[in-house]
């Protein structure tokens, strides 16, 4: 009988990891939520609340269902409170170090049959998955940003995933009602593997001076019918997760065409990582997007 996910535990309480919580309990699965503090993961169910409020609002889901699903999600303010789930999706920041530890340590109270997920937007999967004590039921499941919006769901085997696993963890994406496309175990996948280059290139044509961050955004969103600029998106993805995928692929690819611009470099050492930070390549402290070049 094949195995079935019914519990999801989430490590990381942030953008990506509250927007993974409320598709799943969206879709009837039961949600516990990990994270540095319980003040995080009681935030991060607050938002959820509020999201799920404002599709009320909107005739998008009805006020029982918005209860329903709310309900389902709890908080884990251990690794022990993850025991008993049967799917655990890291969603920590881009970071392989932070990630090694993380997965080193989750792994120990779960159940044999529990999988393990990263939704790592770049890191090879086969080299998170050694650092468990279970490679063949680790996979990627890699969410776009923002999950409740996004409909693709990229899934990477590890060199030692087995079938079961893969399975498993395509019916559950299928249950939340997104697209699943298969990439294999290369850097950045398949999005970000032609993504952020673009975005890169983009800093590059700023930083040479070829136009401005206004320019540069305007002609991509009219000229390749793009529904952002690509230095918008940098700073709604983050400056500082777009030169970490771009490290990824420059070192594990060993071109220099994946070199991350000087540019970006400057920004993230400046502390200018986009909109969580209030300043990138736009200056969003006034509330309306004033360009920084």
């Amino acid at each position: 009988m094949a195995f079935e996910i019914r519990k999801i535990g989430i490590v990381g309480s942030g953008q990506m990891g509250s927007g993974i919580a409320q598709v799943s309990a969206l879709a009837g699965f039961d949600v516990i939520m990990n994270d540095l503090s319980e003040d995080r993961i009681h935030g991060a169910i607050a938002k959820i609340d509020g999201n799920l409020n404002r599709l009320v609002e909107r005739d998008a889901l009805s006020a029982a269902d918005k209860a329903t699903a709310i309900a389902r999600i709890k908080p884990a303010p251990t690794f022990n409170d993850l025991a008993d789930a049967d799917l655990v999706i890291e969603a920590a920041t881009e970071n392989e170090e932070v990630k090694r530890a993380i997965l080193a340590e989750v792994c120990l109270p779960l159940k044999a049959e529990t999988i393990i997920a990263t939704n790592t937007s770049s890191i090879s999967i086969t080299r998170l998955a050694s650092t468990t004590n279970r490679a063949s039921r680790f996979i990627g499941i890699h969410f776009m940003n923002p999950v409740p919006r996004m409909q693709l769901v990229e899934l990477i085997r590890g060199i030692a995933t087995e079938d079961e696993t893969f399975t498993a963890a395509r019916a559950y994406i299928e249950k939340l009602h997104k697209t699943v496309t298969v990439s294999e175990d290369f850097p950045a996948f398949i999005v970000n593997r032609i993504l952020l280059p673009m975005i890169n290139e983009a800093i590059y044509t700023l930083y040479e001076g070829v136009g401005t961050v206004d320019a540069i955004d305007t002609a991509m969103r009219l000229g390749a019918n793009h529904p952002m600029g690509p230095l918008q998106l940098a700073d709604f993805i983050g400056l500082d997760t777009c030169l970490s995928i771009m490290q990824v692929l420059h070192e594990g690819l060993a071109d220099s065409k994946y070199r991350p611009c000087p540019l970006l470099v400057k920004y993230v050492e400046a502390g200018w990582l986009g909109r969580k930070a209030q300043r990138g390549f736009y200056d969003y402290r006034s509330g309306a997007p004033i360009p920084t070049r």
